[in-house]
């Protein structure tokens, strides 16, 4: 089968042909239908992360269960812990082999592109809002309107806020979170924010983020590109009771019950994706290169022929 393989770090991604995956015990097929590029993708390209070489990235899949022709969406997370696209192979290729509680039926309704990017950006997105105990009525700040920011402001509508920014340095981004009924800002425009989700990781704007936080605000830690962050902790939390919260992943339940959320249109995930390309490595790399250096784009999805 064709897959696109990371064999080296720091360098682009190459075009492989490899046997398709064994099938173990207790495990299924799922030949790949859509695949959403996530930043994280590119974190892992330059080195970051820890992963295991040759690897064929990608995360956000969703497919048909061979066999079966049951439509499924994937957890990336077995339950060892370890992720699909980082310590085993993902969804850059043709098809994958994974644990049967991965895989999650696709309602009715939602197409393999919109259940893919739920896997990640939309479902991280979810388990912050929820990790950080959003009331109705709060306000929330988004640093960075990509993907996740995307899914994170109609999520955050859903649960009540009444307001919600959206933080991007790219100005189009910016204009496109307006679109989504999110207040376009600077970080210098926050002002007693009971809640950021921090989807940027840039050492500065988090700190200032932090210190626009209202009295016993909650920011939330999801950029894995973040490793630094100098505080004065009296100033920044304890004097305001403010909360520094980190986000890993998110649960199968969640999985769930977004899908469902989108089967009955309460969000729609398919705004998220503003771009498609083919299983080429070309095609992928120029994605995850547009990632590091600001895209205009929100969430990019691999796409089978026959979708």
């Amino acid at each position: 089968m064709h897959a696109v393989r990371l064999t080296h770090l720091a360098s682009p991604l190459v075009d492989r042909d490899i046997a398709e995956p064994p099938v173990g015990t207790g495990e299924v097929l799922v030949d790949i239908r859509a695949a959403g590029i996530c930043h994280s993708d590119a974190h892992y390209r330059a080195g970051g992360g820890s992963v295991n070489l040759p690897l064929t990235l990608g995360h956000e899949i969703a497919g048909v269960v061979r066999g079966t022709g049951q439509r499924v969406a994937l957890h990336y997370l077995h339950d060892d812990g370890r992720m699909l696209g980082k310590e085993v192979d993902g969804g850059y290729a043709e098809s994958v082999a994974v644990p049967v509680s991965n895989a999650v039926p696709i309602p009715d309704g939602v197409s393999f592109e919109t259940a893919a990017v739920m896997m990640c950006s939309t479902s991280t997105a979810y388990h912050a809002l929820l990790l950080s105990a959003l009331r109705p009525g709060e306000s929330v700040a988004i640093l960075g309107f990509g993907g996740l920011g995307a899914s994170a402001v109609q999520l955050a509508k859903v649960m009540g806020a009444a307001r919600v920014f959206a933080v991007d340095r790219v100005a189009e981004k910016r204009e496109l979170a307006a679109s989504f009924g999110a207040i376009p800002a600077s970080v210098d425009d926050l002002r007693d924010v009971d809640v950021v989700l921090d989807f940027a990781g840039h050492p500065a704007t988090t700190l200032q983020a932090l210190r626009a936080l209202a009295r016993g605000g909650r920011i939330m830690i999801v950029a894995i590109n973040l490793r630094e962050l100098a505080i004065d902790p009296y100033r920044d939390v304890l004097a305001r009771e403010r909360h520094i919260i980190g986000v890993s992943d998110h649960t199968r339940e969640e999985l769930v019950e977004l899908l469902q959320l989108a089967q009955r249109d309460v969000i729609d995930i398919s705004r998220v994706i503003t771009r498609r390309v083919s299983l080429k490595a070309a095609a992928i790399n120029e994605v995850l290169d547009d990632l590091d250096n600001g895209t205009t784009h929100l969430r990019t999805v691999i796409t089978a022929p026959s979708e």
